[in-house]
């Protein structure tokens, strides 16, 4: 059974939240492991942030908290902005963008916010038969 727009419990709205931080939170530190030998949590924050006001934008403009756990639009919508917003911020304030990063980026964020959904999903509807 698919969430509708009605269904959303306020638990399920924070734990959606909480899920989709920690997967740009991991992606970040994951790249800074790769990348920086040193400093890895004290960068980590620096790193992630313009990630994390993409992924805020990218929870407004798709209005996430009304079906959170939907993999299409939603999953979609927040992917797509905390990926254009977040690259687009790391270009401005000097973070590096270049070779396959953006790739990268996109890549492994769409595993983290569309794949976690659309297992969700499948697990929502073998539950509910």
């Amino acid at each position: 059974m698919r969430p509708s727009r009605a269904t959303a419990s306020p638990r399920t709205v924070v734990v959606a939240a909480v899920v989709d931080v920690v997967a740009v939170l991991v992606f970040t530190l994951a790249g800074r492991r790769t990348h920086h030998d040193d400093g890895v949590f004290a960068g980590l924050l620096g790193t992630a942030w313009p990630f994390g006001v993409a992924l805020i934008l990218g929870w407004a403009i798709a209005r996430a908290w009304r079906s959170p756990l939907r993999p299409w639009p939603t999953g979609v919508i927040v992917w797509a902005v905390t990926v254009a917003v977040g690259l687009g911020l790391r270009a401005l304030t000097g973070g590096g963008r270049s070779g396959g990063f953006p790739l990268v980026a996109a890549g492994v964020l769409a595993v983290f916010l569309i794949g976690w959904r659309a297992v969700a999903g499948l697990f929502g509807r073998r539950a509910a038969r």
